[in-house]
C-alpha cells in the first residue's frame, strides 16, 4: 500500500477543508491549483494520483470535478497530524502549570529555614528563600502535566540529619510565578501533599510581590534547559 506522498499533503488537506470527508464537494482544477500555489496541470495530475493510490474519490460533473476523499485518505491524515504533534511537543521550550493559592499548614517556613537547607540553597541556587513556600493547588489537567516534571533533574538540595531529626532532599526546578517573579518549584521527598498541590519558593515573599491571597489564580513556567 503506498504512502501519502509529500507533494499531495497540501491537497489532501485543501479538499478537507471544503468538507470532503464526508461529502463530494464540487471544485475545479484550476480553483484547487491556486489554493496550493500550483498550475491547474499539477492540481489536475494531483487529483488523478491521488484517484489511483486509493486517497480520492473523483465523480466528473460538467466541467467541474465532484471529490470525496476515502477512509483511507483520511487515515493518512489522521496519521501525519499525529506525528507532527509528538514532534511539535518534544520541542516545547517550557512546563507551564496553573492552579489556585491555598493555605499550607505553616511548615514550610520551619523547614526551609533549617541551616542543613539554607546553606545549600545560599550555595546551589544563589539565595536563601523568604520562610515558607506558596502552596498551589492545580486543576485537574495540570495535576497531570506535572508528572512531566519527573525527567527534569533539577538542583538538589541533599537531605540532612541535626542529630535529632533527619531531612530528606529537596529538588529545585527554576520557576518564573506569574510571569514575572523568579523562583524555584520544589519536590520534596517528604510531603503530606496529594499530587494535586506543588510548592514554590523564591528570594522574595511572593504572596506580597504578587498580591495573592487564598483563591487566587496563579501560573508557574519551568524552562526545560534549567536544569
Amino acid at each position: 500500500m503506498p504512502d501519502l506522498k509529500v507533494q499531495h499533503i497540501l491537497t489532501l488537506a485543501n479538499l478537507l477543508s471544503k468538507g470532503a470527508r464526508h461529502n463530494f464537494v464540487s471544485i475545479t482544477t484550476s480553483s484547487l491549483g491556486k489554493s496550493i500555489k500550483k498550475s491547474q496541470q499539477a492540481a489536475s495530475k494531483h487529483l488523478l494520483e491521488l484517484e489511483n493510490e486509493g486517497f480520492i474519490e473523483r465523480k466528473i460533473v460538467g466541467r467541474k470535478v465532484a471529490v470525496k476523499i476515502t477512509p483511507k485518505g483520511y487515515t493518512e491524515i489522521v496519521k501525519l497530524c499525529s506525528i507532527l504533534k509528538i514532534s511539535l511537543e518534544s520541542v516545547s521550550s517550557a512546563i507551564r502549570l496553573k492552579g489556585t493559592l491555598i493555605s499550607g499548614m505553616g511548615e514550610g517556613a520551619y523547614y526551609m529555614s533549617r541551616k542543613g537547607y539554607t546553606k545549600q540553597f545560599k550555595s546551589k541556587i544563589g539565595y536563601v528563600p523568604y520562610p515558607g513556600t506558596l502552596n498551589v493547588k492545580l486543576t485537574k489537567e495540570f495535576t497531570e502535566a506535572k508528572r512531566q516534571l519527573e525527567g527534569i533533574n533539577g538542583i538538589l538540595i541533599n537531605g540532612f540529619s541535626d542529630g535529632k531529626r533527619t531531612y530528606g532532599w529537596v529538588k529545585c526546578l527554576h520557576a518564573k510565578i506569574n510571569n514575572f517573579i523568579d523562583g524555584e518549584l520544589i519536590v520534596l521527598e517528604r510531603t503530606h501533599h496529594d499530587e494535586s498541590v506543588i510548592e514554590l519558593i523564591s528570594e522574595s515573599f511572593i504572596r506580597k510581590k504578587a498580591k495573592l491571597s487564598d483563591g487566587s489564580k496563579v501560573s508557574i513556567t519551568i524552562p526545560l534547559n534549567s536544569d
